[in-house]
């Protein structure tokens, strides 16, 4: 019996960094620089990560996965939004869908939006149809304009399926 909805909001921000791979969505993204952080700073990932938690009332990403904890050093965001979700699931709530936007000048993410679409809807068991990823620019303007780093606003809808395992 589904009891009711619950809406999370998800933003994160990476400003780039040399000798780092840009990963966005689980994708790998040809840019001569990446992001930094203390995980493979997938921002976008990151954003969809706090979304869910904060639907389900389970704080944020840095309290499960904090930055000072070296267990979390360079590991996958995809392993961290998996092991969030599973925390989402054991409070008896699903996916209804996901709104995403990327804030960056640069690169373009058009040519990978689906392939971030079906890491997610992997993950969070969800139909690709019901996952929305876009992107715009800063028209040049603060750190995002200026080419610095990337952000990722993220909204989630949750359902509540059943009880709290």
């Amino acid at each position: 019996m589904t009891e009711g909805f619950r809406v999370g909001l998800g933003f994160d921000f990476h400003p780039f960094g040399q000798d780092r791979r840009l990963l966005l969505g689980g994708v790998r993204i040809p840019h001569p620089l990446g992001l930094q952080g203390h995980s493979d700073a997938d921002a976008l990932l990151h954003a969809v990560t706090d979304a869910l938690l904060g639907a389900a009332g389970l704080r944020d990403i840095g309290t499960w996965f904090p930055d000072s904890d070296p267990a979390y050093l360079d590991s996958s965001s995809l392993m961290l939004l998996e092991k969030a979700y599973e925390l989402v699931r054991d409070r008896g709530f699903a996916v209804v869908n996901l709104d995403i936007t990327v804030l960056a000048e640069a690169p373009r993410i058009q040519p990978h939006v689906e392939a971030m679409k079906a890491n997610l809807a992997r993950l969070l068991s969800v139909d690709p149809g019901r996952i929305g990823i876009k992107a715009t620019t800063m028209e040049g303007c603060g750190t995002i304009g200026r080419r610095e780093g990337i952000a990722v606003q993220s909204v989630v809808l949750l359902v509540q399926t059943g009880r709290d395992r």
